[in-house]
């Protein structure tokens, strides 16, 4: 490991110096000028749209999941068999879906009027 990272060490510098006195032709070569030569679309809408998006994806996720732990607690009540602290430990998991749940929902709408109020205020 050693003598990789030695290695690694002293090539570091002539590759730099390689780079730095590159030629406009050469520097395609190094992966420099892939974006502007090529059709590659990275996308086409605007950065707070993509944000939105961003956002909207990740707070559905979230109320999947607690949708989930929330089923996940009935079923463990249903198959307590009638004790008492599998059947506490299951309302305990759906309470807490159910807050993690509203907490979610909360955060949903906050993001919408933010947002929105966002695109209101930035329209071109």
């Amino acid at each position: 490991m050693k003598k990789i990272l030695t290695f690694a060490l002293v090539l570091a510098p002539s590759l730099a110096a390689n780079v730095a006195n590159a030629q406009p032709a050469d520097v395609n070569a190094w992966g420099y000028d892939d974006f502007s030569t090529s059709n590659i679309a990275l996308g086409s809408k605007p950065l707070r749209e993509t944000i939105g998006g961003v956002i909207n994806i990740i707070l559905g996720f979230l109320g999947i999941l607690t949708t989930l732990i929330i089923l996940f607690g009935g079923f463990k009540w249903m198959t307590s068999y009638g004790s008492s602290e599998k059947v506490d430990e299951a309302k305990k998991l759906i309470g807490a879906g159910v807050v993690g749940l509203v907490i979610i929902l909360t955060a949903y709408a906050v993001s919408r009027f933010v947002l929105s109020e966002l695109f209101a205020q930035t329209v071109d």
